[in-house]
């Protein structure tokens, strides 16, 4: 989700600071006294972003190559590799929001062969992070734009009901079950509890899809359910973020807020699919027409990223805007040639993603010598327990299906991901959540997002796992698996 970016400094802001000062007179105390005088940090923020660059894709390619030669998703294995190389561990790739006081050693490494000054040298970390950042964050939006050409939008709008039953039953269960537990149970206070109770209702759509689509299962009844039901937990996941943090802020739950937000999504998603698929046999043809290298995955990465601004603009997000671009164009002529195309651009951005995540994992939370992190735990357990039985609560819960394989369905959900941590940010920084409840909101988001792809992995590749194909005709009298 694109909420990662709204919490950063915008990279142009800083270029224009730095663009402000003439190269010539910037404060020579940025440089040592070896540096020259021009003050030149442009080219030590591009050498910075990329040695982080060649940090992630080698713990991507050596740690997914080892997961998928042990038989497990390679998304897992880029996980693990951006805990190994984060804050946590071997501290290569340091996010400073996620580690407070921790030290990267690529920017060590960077001042020990340059002889830059440490002011100098935590400016550019700070303005190397916002660009990582941002390739993560470019990385999820090409993501959803390859799902989008590999769904089928017939299928999304025939399984749309139980997508909607899914996304619902998956929001309502965890959420009143959290917050009733940790205002019972543990004696939270409820707007806390609430915060709580709001993370526990995310899906991380990135790696639910990274796993059905190395599984070759993403135009399965299933998968299609899966991918419905998470892009529909993504809006409601925008709507929930938006009440809590009003309650948060004044105490009181902002209706017109709530409500323009939900009419926005309705107008955005259908407004964007039903005008695209009248629009689309003309762009066709003119994409058809161009003989400019880079034809037809240009123009398509425009319409792209085009829907993906306008969904950001009106308070949605950007992936659901390229995701719809995707569907769009799923049914034109021109889909397998855009899917080969964008394969190798998604090999270089997706990575990214994948392993930001993993590096941003905390794992001083699991620290039982701290006091907060041992009550931390407790409740995690509680809200693991919560996070997995609620999802699979609502995969179960999908009707008129026979031959489904509910349980794959409610499993895919379970992953909260970078989505999750969000709400946990939101919820620190606004200084509603104690440190316990914090630790504990982190400890459930880790466990879920490394445990669900393995676990899906092994749910779709069971013997009895159904086939691709459903009957055209559900019979009343047809078994249930």
């Amino acid at each position: 989700m694109g909420f990662l970016l709204g919490s950063q400094t915008p990279i142009m802001r800083r270029s224009v600071d730095l663009a402000g000062e003439s190269l010539t007179t910037l404060p020579t105390v940025l440089l040592a006294a070896e540096a020259t005088t021009t003050g030149e940090l442009a080219p030590y923020i591009l050498v910075a972003v990329l040695l982080s660059l060649v940090t992630i894709y080698l713990a991507s390619q050596l740690l997914g190559e080892f997961a998928s030669r042990l038989g497990f998703p390679s998304v897992l294995g880029e996980l693990v590799g951006g805990v190994v190389i984060g804050g946590s561990l071997l501290g290569l790739l340091v996010f400073p929001e996620g580690e407070g006081g921790a030290v990267s050693h690529l920017m060590e490494l960077l001042q020990w062969t340059t002889g830059l000054g440490q002011e100098a040298i935590s400016l550019i970390f700070s303005t190397e992070t916002e660009v990582i950042d941002v390739l993560s964050e470019i990385g999820v939006v090409i993501l959803l734009f390859e799902i989008g050409l590999e769904s089928d939008l017939q299928e999304l709008i025939r399984v749309g009901p139980q997508a909607a039953s899914v996304a619902v039953i998956g929001v309502l269960v965890p959420f009143v079950t959290g917050t009733a537990g940790l205002v019972y149970l543990f004696g939270v206070p409820v707007v806390p509890a609430i915060f709580a109770g709001a993370a526990l209702t995310a899906t991380s759509i990135g790696i639910t899809a990274r796993v059905l689509a190395e599984l070759q299962k993403l135009s399965s009844p299933e998968g299609q359910i899966i991918i419905g039901a998470a892009v529909l937990d993504d809006i409601l996941g925008i709507i929930i973020l938006a009440v809590v943090a009003s309650l948060a802020r004044t105490g009181e739950v902002q209706i017109l807020e709530v409500g323009r937000i939900i009419l926005s999504a309705v107008i955005f998603l259908v407004g964007a699919i039903i005008l695209g698929r009248i629009l689309s046999p003309g762009l066709v043809s003119l994409m058809k027409r161009m003989k400019t290298r880079g034809s037809p995955l240009i123009p398509a990465l425009v319409v792209a990223f085009a829907l993906g601004y306008v969904g950001q603009v009106i308070g949605l997000e950007a992936i659901l805007g390229t995701f719809a671009a995707g569907l769009i164009l799923a049914k034109t002529d021109l889909q397998r040639e855009l899917e080969e195309q964008i394969r190798p651009i998604a090999d270089l951005f997706v990575p990214i993603f994948f392993v930001c995540v993993g590096a941003k994992t905390n794992l001083s939370v699991f620290d039982p010598s701290l006091p907060a992190n041992r009550e931390g735990m407790i409740i995690a357990a509680f809200l693991i327990v919560v996070a997995i039985v609620g999802k699979i609560a609502a995969g179960l819960g999908v009707f008129g299906r026979p031959g489904l394989d509910r349980y794959a369905v409610g499993v895919g959900m379970i992953p909260r991901g970078e989505v999750g941590l969000v709400f946990a940010g939101v919820g620190a920084a606004s200084g509603v959540l104690s440190d316990a409840l914090n630790t504990s909101i982190i400890l459930m988001v880790i466990v879920t997002t490394f445990v669900s792809p393995l676990w899906l992995r092994s749910v779709l590749n069971r013997p009895s796992t159904t086939q691709d194909s459903e009957p055209s005709v559900p019979s009343v009298s047809s078994p249930e698996p």
